[in-house]
């Protein structure tokens, strides 16, 4: 699947920019407002204990934050961040060295908890409750149990699929945070803060169109002002204006309801193929040329939320705002 303008996944190259792009403190975060008060009392409450923060779990589509909130609230508790994720832990040794090495107050971000091996997920149950490591050594008749003592920390975990997480694994979380996707003003706030961190000036109504293609997601939103900040400046524009704005959004293919060249062809398929549906997914996924998982849990899920198409016990339907988004006649209107 080749790496697309407006996804929330993050792309080769973008580590370091987007490092460069995080607030530190809960002050500057924009968005999430009730997660951000629900987290400040829970950090105001832990400290004034001077205790560890509940491990916590941030869930929510890629893109939303989820990493930048963790980072934030080590920042709020002044402690140290370590970072890793559920794919890089292979075995239960790789585990018990990372938190071995973790200092009292510490926090730990896992990054796709839900990926983590079951063999290791057992190991890090009594790490959660008891602050203890139970490692066995040797093996046969002589292995024998040893417990290790391990600092109080605070474990948080983010996952974009949360329903994947064992039942076991999420109920050792005390605070739970789902991230849900921004608003236009919160993304053109976001919009206008980038821009100041680049050094470029920029209209609030370009600020307005950029959040408006966003999806609801930062991550793409600075990733559209990137762009777009290049094409000014290939212009010779010292400000992006919002006919810049339109013109380079234009060029990369990224319509007025954030819509891309792949969900075109995929809205065309059935329209112009199988008369606005129903048409199964193994259908449309041989038509386009896509796998039919990429389809479901790549393509579809914005469509879905923004309306174009249903799903039926028949297949996938277009909606009539898919016809009026493209101008289009609906089908026996």
């Amino acid at each position: 699947m080749e790496d697309r303008m407006i996804s929330g996944e993050v792309q080769d190259a973008e580590q370091d920019i987007e490092l460069s792009l995080r607030p530190e403190t809960l002050r500057q975060y924009i968005g999430q407002d009730k997660t951000k008060e629900n987290l400040r009392i829970f950090i105001e409450a832990a400290r004034m204990r001077e205790e560890p923060l509940d491990h916590s779990l941030l869930f929510g589509p890629p893109g939303l934050g989820k990493t930048t909130l963790a980072s934030i609230i080590a920042n709020e508790m002044g402690v140290q961040f370590r970072t890793t994720s559920g794919p890089a832990i292979e075995r239960a040794g790789d585990l018990a060295a990372i938190l071995s090495s973790l200092e009292a107050g510490d926090v730990l971000f896992i990054d796709e908890i839900h990926r983590l091996p079951r063999s290791v997920e057992e190991i890090l149950y009594p790490a959660m409750e008891d602050f203890c490591l139970d490692i066995v050594v040797g093996a046969g008749p002589s292995a024998r149990s040893v417990r290790l003592d391990l600092p109080p920390f605070t474990l948080v975990g983010a996952t974009t699929r949360a329903g994947l997480l064992s039942a076991p694994l999420r109920d050792r979380f005390g605070v739970h945070c789902r991230l849900d996707y921004y608003d236009a003003d919160a993304l053109c706030s976001i919009v206008e803060r980038t821009a100041e961190i680049f050094h470029v000036g920029i209209k609030k109504e370009a600020a307005v169109e950029i959040a408006r293609r966003s999806r609801g997601t930062p991550r793409i939103a600075n990733r559209l002002l990137k762009r777009v900040r290049d094409i000014a400046q290939v212009q010779g524009d010292t400000i992006i204006s919002e006919q810049t704005t339109q013109t380079a959004l234009k060029m990369l293919q990224v319509d007025g309801e954030g819509l891309d060249h792949i969900d075109h062809k995929l809205l065309f398929a059935i329209m112009d193929n199988f008369k606005g549906g129903p048409v199964g997914l193994d259908t449309i996924a041989a038509t386009i040329g896509e796998e039919s998982q990429t389809i479901e849990d790549v393509y579809e899920p914005f469509l879905l939320q923004m309306g174009f198409i249903q799903r039926t016990p028949r297949g996938r339907m277009l909606t009539d705002k898919a016809y009026e988004h493209f101008q289009r006649e609906v089908p026996g209107s």
